[in-house]
């Protein structure tokens, strides 16, 4: 059967459509805390353990430890002391319950709270204008923190 470009086309629309379904990501908008969960991975994908320590530790990404302090990552200078120490969160919250604090903490806590909301777009006022409209950490970069979190038990 030859090819002509017509059915490379169609055929690579098709392949197209499959993996965005496969591989979609819920758009920061959409995402709904339930209960005090969000129950799916927002990427449609695991999160990776390792590469969620990274972004952790990341001063550019999550910038975790700015605020936290965690015994698995003694080799990084200048844990903070604002929020919890995290050794042990993975025994205290299920990872439907992580992924909603990392998402939007204010709509865990309270609007109070320090803690930014690393994949929402409720950011409150005076947003440098080039990132309006963007989320700290992208739909995998939550689900990789997570799992990292979901890692961390006493």
């Amino acid at each position: 059967m030859a090819f002509n470009t017509r059915t490379w086309l169609t055929a690579a629309a098709v392949v197209a459509a499959t993996t965005a379904v496969a591989y979609s990501e819920t758009a920061p908008g959409d995402v709904k805390i339930e209960d005090g969960v969000v129950s799916a991975s927002l990427s449609g994908q695991p999160g990776d353990a390792a590469a969620g320590r990274k972004t952790f530790a990341d001063r550019k990404l999550g910038n975790c430890l700015a605020c936290h302090a965690v015994s698995d990552q003694s080799e990084q200078l200048f844990h903070g002391e604002v929020g919890p120490e995290l050794d042990g969160v993975g025994d205290r919250w299920s990872p439907e319950e992580l992924r909603a604090i990392v998402v939007n903490s204010k709509a865990i806590f309270s609007d109070e709270t320090i803690m930014p909301g690393f994949y929402s777009l409720d950011v409150g006022i005076d947003v440098r204008k080039d990132l309006v409209g963007k989320t700290i950490l992208t739909a995998q970069q939550v689900e990789d923190v997570v799992a990292y979190l979901a890692t961390l038990k006493e």
